[in-house]
């Protein structure tokens, strides 16, 4: 008989790192590292990866000191002391079908306790909890796709063995398509310094950009397909998935041809100076059954409006630039900046309509720890007018409402710093303090502890 608890899973992925024994791990809304290559002027030859196996663990444990609130509401963040974790683990498995055609698998499990419920905050402060989360670890299959590359010419990029990622050759013109079952953030927006809450900022607003959106289930995941075209130092991106039955819902729509996201990305990478960078610029377009805050005021007359009574097929448009660069080879900036129409409601990521995030990671190079990271992130993240209002007239989101507001933009600042332990194991400290959580300047700041252990084998 097993007995499942926080301190026993991890205790036993402690001990199975240090004494060498491997162990089943899971993740949860992360999405999986992307593509990795290196460029062949300081690649060698990589033979093709038949298979692989991959797997890891996270548990990341928070605090919330007391703040002051001088009132809250069913969505408010609680204003006394809290403490909340989560643990994932990932198993990641590939296997090479034929040159070019690849399928991946990852069953995975979670098991967390969120602040107060996950709510009161648009930048929530902890990427890896999921909505469903609960005491309970829950085992299911996050990720089950199959990648297609057709090879189209050009130099050749060495692809380094990894998660959901057989190591091998392969164009630098190219056509990968991928259809099944993934995060939306697998395949967009994947910046090298500000996109894993396992290895890097945990913060949902440097997860990818704020008013992204995104499909997904309670999980982060959802079926689809994707198109990525590689010329040289452009990609150009496009993807449909499915999306929520109901807002923030589990159950997906599976008629993608009326409800669905659309999403186009253009990437430039380009080299200045001795050093390399990117600029991506994404758009995206939701069509699903959404309440507008706009009617729900109208239809209220007077009384606590409600987006669930007002719902009906509406379209979600929004955009996003982000950048990456490397200012040396030891320290690199990330900045984003996004921002949807703020008309309807929140549907499966979180309630930020307008967000602007910059940061900068620092590897202990310096200091003779090459494989530390020390990282530093602001962000301030707003609302729509429409959505302002209707949270003054004690509307609830998904996430917010403390049944009155005094508006002032949510402004998120994280620092961290990652330590290696031993080889793939990695301990992490991290402080963020939050001011005007929930977009209301009656509350707050809040101020968050964070210490987090990884490790992938």
């Amino acid at each position: 008989m097993f007995i499942f608890s926080k301190k026993n899973i991890v205790i036993n992925c402690l001990l199975a790192q240090l004494i060498g024994i491997p162990m089943l791990s899971n993740a949860q809304e992360t999405p999986a590292p992307a593509l990795t290559t290196t460029s062949p002027d300081d690649a060698k030859i990589i033979a093709p990866e038949t298979w692989n196996a991959k797997f890891q663990t996270t548990y990341i444990w928070q605090r919330k000191a007391s703040f002051n609130a001088p009132y809250s509401g069913t969505n408010s963040l609680l204003p006394e002391e809290e403490k909340a974790y989560s643990l994932s683990a990932t198993a990641y498995f590939g296997l090479r079908l034929a040159p070019g055609t690849e399928v991946y698998f990852n069953p995975e499990m979670v098991q967390a306790v969120p602040l107060s419920g996950l709510h009161g905050m648009g930048g929530m402060t902890n990427s890896e909890q999921q909505k469903t989360s609960g005491p309970n670890p829950t085992f299911y299959r996050a990720r089950l796709f199959l990648r297609q590359t057709f090879d189209l010419g050009g130099e050749k990029d060495a692809v380094e063995s990894g998660q959901n990622q057989l190591a091998g050759m392969v164009d630098k013109r190219r056509l990968v398509i991928t259809l099944g079952n993934v995060s939306v953030t697998d395949i967009f927006d994947n910046n090298a310094y500000a996109h894993d809450a396992r290895t890097q900022f945990v913060n949902w607003s440097f997860l990818t950009y704020g008013a992204y959106d995104y499909a997904g289930d309670t999980r982060g995941y959802t079926w689809g397909g994707a198109a990525e075209y590689y010329y040289d130092d452009w990609a150009l991106r496009y993807a449909r998935f499915m999306v929520p039955q109901v807002s923030n819902g589990q159950p997906l729509e599976t008629r993608i041809a009326q409800y669905y996201s659309d999403q186009i990305e253009v990437e430039r990478g380009y080299t200045l100076g001795d050093q390399t960078g990117k600029v991506r610029f994404l758009v995206f377009r939701n069509k699903e059954n959404m309440g507008s805050f706009s009617d729900a005021i109208a239809a209220a007359n007077g009384g606590v409006p409600s987006v669930a009574n007002v719902r009906k097929d509406s379209f979600k448009v929004g955009y996003g630039l982000s950048l990456e660069h490397a200012v040396r080879p030891d320290v690199g900036l990330f900045a984003r900046a996004s921002r949807n129409d703020g008309k309807t409601e929140t549907y499966s990521f979180t309630e930020i309509e307008r967000s602007v995030t910059a940061g900068v990671a620092i590897k202990g190079t310096q200091w003779g720890r090459s494989n530390d990271t020390f990282g530093l992130a602001v962000a301030e993240n707003g609302l729509s007018k429409a959505h302002r209002d209707y949270l003054a007239l004690g509307g609830l989101g998904a996430f917010i409402g403390d049944g009155q507001l005094n508006y002032k933009p949510e402004k998120i600042f994280e620092a961290y710093y990652n330590f290696q332990l031993i080889k793939n194991t990695f301990l992490m400290v991290d402080y963020q303090r939050i001011a005007n959580p929930g977009y209301n300047a009656d509350r707050g700041p809040v101020n968050v502890g964070t210490v987090r252990l990884h490790a992938e084998f």
